[in-house]
């Protein structure tokens, strides 16, 4: 029998090869994209809290949207400086500044036809807010609800969040509120059961820049 040539011997490893690499039908792995670079400023403003009664989550720069972050803005308006505007369809939270300026935050809002509408003020405030679901809330959702219908201290699992601004219209509860949120990727939605959420490091932020009996105008 005659020997095998060396270029035989070649072929027949090329042929072995093909019909391994024939076997392997998934694509080669694709390098991870890169996430968007953020602004070490604007990170480092949603960084971990330590330093308060419960520690709070920093916020993934994966989520932050440039638009929604905290930023001082042209925002011409009759509205007091002070004032709370809230513009639910841009998804933006506006505190008036002097010279026709606002600080803005994104904010998630309510679903459609839960949401608040109209003039209100900031009758009180609260860290570290407890939370109890409205009679409604529980009567939509009584699966998700109905457990709390007593309350949830205030914590890091707290809907609630870290701060809540309450809203009061005519003296009377509008049971609606400003409030911090555990899930920062809901802000920009309409999402709440009304109630308007701002990521926590940013309700901290407006928390100490506004005090009780601030107007507060929902668009």
């Amino acid at each position: 029998m005659p020997k095998p040539t060396r270029t035989a011997g070649l072929l027949h490893a090329c042929i072995v090869f093909a019909a391994l690499a024939a076997c392997n039908t998934s694509p080669p792995p694709r390098p991870a994209a890169a996430l968007p670079a953020v602004d070490p400023a604007i990170a480092r403003r949603y960084a971990a809290i330590h330093d308060d009664k419960h520690p709070v989550p920093g916020v993934d720069p994966a989520v932050l949207e440039p638009r929604n972050v905290r930023q001082l803005v042209d925002f011409p308006t009759s509205e007091e400086p002070g004032t709370i505007v809230v513009d639910p369809e841009a998804r933006f939270l506006y505190l008036v500044q002097e010279g026709g300026k606002a600080l803005r935050y994104g904010v998630g809002v309510g679903k459609e036809g839960l949401e608040f509408k109209g003039t209100a003020s900031v009758n009180h405030k609260a860290q570290w807010p407890r939370w109890t679901p409205t009679r409604d809330m529980i009567k939509r959702e009584p699966e998700r609800y109905e457990r709390w219908a007593g309350g949830m201290e205030g914590g890091t699992d707290n809907p609630l969040g870290a701060r809540a601004l309450y809203l009061f219209k005519n003296g009377k509860d509008t049971l609606y509120r400003i409030h911090g949120t555990n899930e920062p990727d809901t802000i920009g939605q309409a999402v709440s059961s009304g109630c308007i959420r701002m990521m926590n490091q940013d309700v901290i932020d407006l928390y100490r820049r506004v005090p009780n009996g601030s107007k507060v105008v929902v668009l």
